[in-house]
C-alpha cells in the first residue's frame, strides 16, 4: 500500500470514482486492516465487492537467489503478498462489511503452478493467495458471496517490473500466448464481469486471463527460433545453450 501511496495516482483514480475516499492501510497489521473496514462501514456501508491486487518481495528486489533467500524476507513477502488477502477477507467478515452475493478477487500469476526462475519466492506467495481463496469458498457460500482468484499476462506494474529480466518474460509470453498478452486494462474489464452478478455462480477458481498461454505448449515461431539458436553456436554461447545438443 506505501508503494501505492508513493507512486500511484490515487487522487486522480478516486475522481474518476465519484470523488471516492481514499482510506490508507498497511494490509500486514491487524489493526489496520480493521480500522479500515470500520471506516469503510461508516462511511460507505457494506461494499459488493474486495479485489486484492498487493505484491512485494524484498529478496527479488535485491536479487537475491532463491536457494540463498533472506528468511525474514521470505516471511514479509508471503505475509504482504499473500496473507494479506486472508487478512483483508477475515476482516471484512469480522465488521459485516461485505455484502451478502458479494464478490472477492485477488490478482495472482501463472508462476504459482509453474516455476518461473527469477519469479523466486513471489511463486511461493501466489501459491498460498490461491489457496487461501479454495480454503475460503466454502465458508462464504451459506452468503453467496464468491472468492476467486485471475492469473493475469506479465503485466507492467512497480512490482512486476523489479522483477529481474521481466522484459524477457513479457516479450516471451507474448509470443507463446495465440492472443497476445493481456492488458492490464483487459484484466480490468475481465475482473467487471466477475465482480458483477453474470458470474454468481463462479468460485473457488483460479482464471487465467493470458490470451491463451497457459495452454500452450509451444507456437510454430518459438519452435523455429529455438531450432536457429541451438544451430547456431555464437547464439548458442550467448545464451547459455552451448552445451545442449538435441537428442536424434
Amino acid at each position: 500500500v506505501a508503494t501505492a501511496i508513493r507512486f500511484g495516482n490515487l487522487q486522480e483514480l478516486a475522481e474518476l470514482c465519484g470523488n471516492a475516499p481514499i482510506l490508507i492501510c498497511d494490509a500486514s497489521k491487524n489493526e489496520d486492516v480493521d480500522n479500515t473496514f470500520r471506516e469503510l462501514k461508516e462511511k460507505m456501508g457494506p461494499v459488493d465487492f474486495i479485489v486484492h491486487s498487493i505484491g512485494m518481495s524484498q529478496n527479488i528486489r535485491k536479487q537475491l537467489p532463491y536457494e540463498d533467500l533472506n528468511y525474514e524476507w521470505f516471511m514479509r513477502t508471503l505475509d504482504v503478498s499473500g496473507i494479506s488477502f486472508h487478512r483483508l477477507v477475515a476482516y471484512a467478515l469480522k465488521n459485516d462489511a461485505i455484502n451478502d452475493g458479494g464478490s472477492i478477487l485477488a490478482l495472482s500469476y501463472i508462476a504459482s503452478q509453474r516455476n518461473y526462475w527469477t519469479y523466486s519466492d513471489m511463486g511461493d506467495a501466489k501459491s498460498l493467495l490461491e489457496s487461501i481463496a479454495r480454503s475460503f469458498g466454502p465458508r462464504l457460500a451459506s452468503r453467496g458471496i464468491r472468492i476467486n482468484t485471475i492469473s493475469q499476462s506479465p503485466t507492467y506494474t512497480k512490482a512486476g517490473s523489479g522483477i529481474p529480466g521481466f522484459e524477457k518474460m513479457y516479450e516471451y509470453s507474448d509470443l507463446m500466448s495465440p492472443l497476445g498478452n493481456a492488458s492490464a486494462e483487459e484484466c480490468a474489464e475481465y475482473t467487471m464481469t466477475l465482480l458483477s452478478d453474470l458470474t454468481r455462480k463462479v468460485t473457488m477458481q483460479n482464471l487465467f486471463h493470458d490470451g491463451g498461454y497457459s495452454s500452450m505448449g509451444a507456437t510454430i515461431p518459438m519452435i523455429k527460433l529455438a531450432h536457429e539458436v541451438l544451430h547456431d553456436k555464437e547464439l548458442a554461447e550467448r545464451v547459455g545453450l552451448e552445451d545442449r545438443h538435441p537428442s536424434k
